[in-house]
């Protein structure tokens, strides 16, 4: 007989980057001595790391286990005939003391066949952003494979690429095959589809102690990139007060922003689990049968069982995300 389900929390996965820094300790007190923190996965099903559960009667739990044991109780019925025991989303805060590579991701149909993966469809909400800090989302001006190679070359990509400053609230939608780079002195939280599959076409001719460049992936990426000169990516959205404005509505993934400041009662009617990132500020989740409160730099899973409950709060941004 399984246990009852209740809000669940994980430890977050913290991750050494070449480029991380001190803002996931600093900021959102992440407990690490690492000098270079450059992500922590709040929630994770990835090969290798999966997220551990903290809290309540299923501690010291994996979310693997917790998924084959609870099923569609956890994530929703449609979404367990999709996904089976494999939990959808990989969920983060990253921050970007240096620039990141230039990236892509390949889409589902790549990713299966040459990784055995899903495709990796990503957003972000920029928490913090230094003064002048930018992203690096798609280019700048008409390219063609042969214009790109010339310039990945002759190392003046960045040349066509687009440069976007960003302040806190700015979000965006990544789609796969999109070029992208987190530049430095950006904190921000990322969604995205279970995968870490990531192809590095540039690396700013960084080396690490041993003197050593970090592998490119430039012959898997030309087939991936996506050359269209889209401006699509910013994400305008509401900020209504104590409800849910949507942001981002993909096949994968809702995302909604949420300013609470009062108690408002929320009905689960999705068919899925929701996971709550806390942006700013802190708030309570509770029923009849659990309290938890979230701080920023928090994450936390409501499982698809879990149909009705309050948020109380007196001034907290959330990020709501379901499937």
């Amino acid at each position: 007989m399984n246990k009852q389900l209740y809000p669940i929390r994980f430890k977050p996965i913290l991750k050494e980057k070449i480029w991380g820094g001190q803002k996931l300790n600093k900021v959102l007190n992440k407990s690490s001595l690492a000098e270079n923190v450059g992500e922590s996965w709040e929630i994770s099903d990835v090969e290798g790391d999966t997220s551990i559960i903290t809290n309540g009667s299923l501690k010291g739990t994996s979310l693997k286990e917790l998924q084959k044991d609870y099923k569609h109780q956890l994530i929703g019925e449609k979404n367990y005939e999709v996904f089976g025991d494999k939990f959808p989303l990989l969920i983060k805060f990253i921050d970007a003391k240096q620039d990141l590579s230039i990236q892509l991701h390949p889409n589902d149909e790549l990713a299966a066949k040459r990784h055995n993966s899903f495709g990796k469809t990503e957003m972000w909400y920029v928490m913090q952003a230094d003064d002048d800090a930018n992203l690096i989302v798609g280019f700048n001006q008409k390219v063609t494979p042969e214009k790109y190679l010339k310039h990945l070359e002759d190392k003046t990509l960045t040349e066509i690429l687009n440069f976007d400053k960003v302040k806190t609230g700015d979000t965006y939608f990544i789609e796969v095959g999109r070029v992208h780079a987190i530049g430095a002195g950006v904190l921000l939280a990322e969604i995205q589809q279970t995968s870490d599959i990531t192809y590095r076409v540039y690396d700013w001719d960084r080396v690490d102690d041993q003197g050593n460049e970090r592998e490119l992936h430039n012959d898997l990426a030309i087939d991936a990139i996506d050359f269209d000169m889209k401006d699509d990516f910013r994400v305008s959205y509401s900020k209504i007060q104590n409800q849910s404005n949507k942001m981002v509505s993909c096949p994968y993934f809702t995302t909604s922003f949420m300013h609470i400041t009062e108690t408002i009662s929320m009905l689960n009617d999705k068919d899925s689990f929701f996971i709550y990132m806390c942006v700013e500020g802190e708030a309570t989740i509770q029923s009849e049968s659990f309290s938890e409160t979230i701080k920023k730099g928090e994450t936390i899973l409501m499982p698809a069982a879990l149909k009705t409950y309050q948020i109380t709060s007196e001034n907290a941004h959330l990020l709501q995300v379901y499937v």
